[in-house]
């Protein structure tokens, strides 16, 4: 039996579970809410209250998805857990972020673009892709855009008048449903290549603010107000993301992996989700 064992079982690794689970997967996912792991078995997931021994599922695991946020000194499982790196795992993913590019001033990435991230998010992201490669495992890097999918769409937001189009000129991001990185992911068990990165974004990197006008045009509701990105009351998350405009390309999930996407931009996306809220 192929057992998945994915260390911070969060959106993304949920989706992905929810591919493998119906074939017969054994997924093992580390939480560190008793909630969500009554959540992880109603979805066939077995939980792992962490902070816990990974040895037992590490010596099962013939997979490992690493999803965790990193922290100033790089990925917080390899630190907390050593013995990760000699997993006899045939496969290893870590999900990173396309932060790891930096600023590009709206210019076009791919995967052999310099890592040279502007922000402290994509310096950590930076570190820990390091400290991955480093164990010797086989391991995949997955430089996600910014994720939606279920749960995670603008409608509601749009719906209660709390969206706001940040103006900033010159701004574009990238973006991809979460079923479509969960496909990736597949298609890289599929088909290994350790060492490899990919780039995990969609067909149509726009500015942010095109996508909230699209949502509200969906929903038959005027445009969100715009706000100048310099008055606009932002986290530190948010301002990073506005630190940094590019481009990115994902020729390499097609070609390679043979992935075809199934919301290649943000209408057919935005779509989707509004038809499974509304049920038609």
């Amino acid at each position: 039996m192929s057992t998945l064992l994915s260390l911070g079982h969060g959106y993304s690794a949920r989706a992905l579970a929810q591919r493998l689970v119906p074939h017969g997967w054994r997924v093992i996912g580390t939480t560190r809410s008793p909630a969500k792991a009554e959540i992880f078995r109603r979805e066939g997931v077995e939980p792992l209250l962490w902070p816990a021994d990974l040895g037992p599922a590490l010596v099962e695991a013939t997979h490992i998805l690493c999803s965790a946020a990193p922290d100033p000194t790089g990925d917080p499982f390899l630190r907390a857990a050593p013995e990760i790196a000699r997993s006899r795992a045939a496969w290893v993913g870590y999900l990173s972020t396309t932060g790891v590019y930096g600023d590009h001033q709206g210019g076009w990435v791919d995967e052999t673009t310099p890592l040279t991230p502007n922000s402290d998010r994509g310096r950590q992201r930076v570190i820990a892709e390091s400290q991955w490669r480093a164990t010797g495992l086989p391991v995949h890097i997955f430089r996600l855009a910014g994720i939606y999918g279920p749960g995670r769409g603008p409608f509601e937001k749009v719906r209660d008048g709390t969206a706001r189009r940040i103006m900033k000129p010159g701004q574009v991001f990238g973006r991809i449903h979460v079923d479509d990185i969960a496909q990736v992911l597949e298609a890289s068990i599929r088909h290994p290549n350790p060492g490899a990165a990919y780039n995990v974004c969609d067909d149509n990197p726009c500015p942010p603010e095109e996508v909230l006008s699209h949502a509200a045009h969906l929903l038959g509701l005027p445009d969100p107000p715009a706000v100048p990105f310099e008055t606009a009351d932002l986290g530190p998350m948010a301002r990073s993301f506005y630190s940094e405009s590019k481009r990115t390309r994902n020729g390499r999930i097609k070609d390679e992996l043979g992935v075809q996407l199934l919301y290649p931009d943000y209408p057919a996306g935005l779509a989707a989700l509004l038809r499974d809220e509304t049920g038609s």
